[in-house]
């Protein structure tokens, strides 16, 4: 009998942003806007001193502060990694000093901003779904017998549903959000990063029980306002002690911006070769 269980959805509907802080607007256009390729928003102005960046239907958020690294990747689809080559290859004077490297393997390219955080490029495929260019995981880092934890935190408290797997003989667990996105947690035996204050945001589609879940258990971190809510600490379901610290801005569904659409532009257009009407980059696979 066919359980058709690839068409479940979690409560974790979309993960929709990455924020995290940087020093620098200029350097940040460079490698984000201009090096990978994205597009700023053209339709809010959150000033001078941050900038929102578009991926697809995803977006990173990028205030002006002292800057956050995850401990770990982003996953990000472009659809041409030979095109990503040239970009990385242009704006490499430009980011000389700082933190910024790229590098082809295989199917992927890895590229570092000039902070330090990690992104690995995919091109469009199967294993995305139908997305042409987008946010389709983050990966963290964290330490030896964490990942069960954490996938049952997730499966308790948010409706999500999880895994835990094998990579390399490595342990990982896996998050199903939405359609086609994923939050990853790889355990790792070297000293971690400590947390930063970076963050991530997710609409839940069940807004009620995880609130009452997580503060009844003293977690929320930000009391609901503008239909969200804020908690840092992912705890041991039975023992309450700490796992991981990584915020999550938790949206409902009647959030105004929820499926705001964002505008996506090619990044191959330029002044000299210019094609009319091809100003757009639609971020769907064909």
């Amino acid at each position: 009998m066919t359980t058709y269980t690839d068409e479940d959805v979690g409560n974790i509907v979309l993960l929709e942003h990455v924020n995290v802080q940087i020093p620098d607007q200029a350097l940040a256009t460079l490698f984000y806007v201009i090096g990978l390729g994205l597009t700023r928003d053209p339709y809010l102005n959150v000033g001078l001193n941050n900038m929102w960046v578009n991926a697809g239907e995803q977006q990173f958020h990028l205030p002006t502060r002292n800057p956050q690294v995850i401990d770990g990747h982003v996953g990000l689809v472009v659809p041409d990694l030979g095109a990503l080559e040239k970009r990385l290859t242009a704006v490499q004077e430009g980011l000389a000093k700082t933190q910024f490297a790229w590098r082809r393997s295989g199917d992927a390219i890895f590229a570092t901003s000039p902070w330090g955080n990690e992104y690995r490029c995919y091109e469009p495929g199967d294993a995305f779904g139908d997305m042409g260019v987008g946010i389709p995981y983050v990966e963290f880092s964290v330490r030896p017998g964490a990942a069960r934890a954490i996938v049952d935190f997730y499966d308790r408290f948010l409706g999500a549903p999880g895994s835990l797997e094998r990579d390399g003989g490595v342990i990982v667990g896996r998050i199903k959000l939405g359609r086609h996105q994923f939050l990853s947690f790889r355990e790792s035996e070297r000293s971690l990063r400590p947390y930063d204050g970076h963050h991530i945001a997710v609409y839940v589609s069940n807004f009620s029980r995880p609130y009452g879940m997580l503060k009844e258990r003293g977690l929320i971190s930000e009391e609901v306002r503008n239909h969200q809510f804020r908690f840092k600490d992912i705890v041991d379901i039975d023992s309450g002690a700490p796992v991981l610290a990584l915020e999550h801005e938790v949206r409902s569904l009647h959030h105004p911006m929820f499926g705001r659409y964002f505008v996506n532009r090619d990044p191959s257009q330029t002044q000299r070769g210019y094609r009319r009407g091809r100003d757009a980059q639609i971020p769907y696979q064909e």
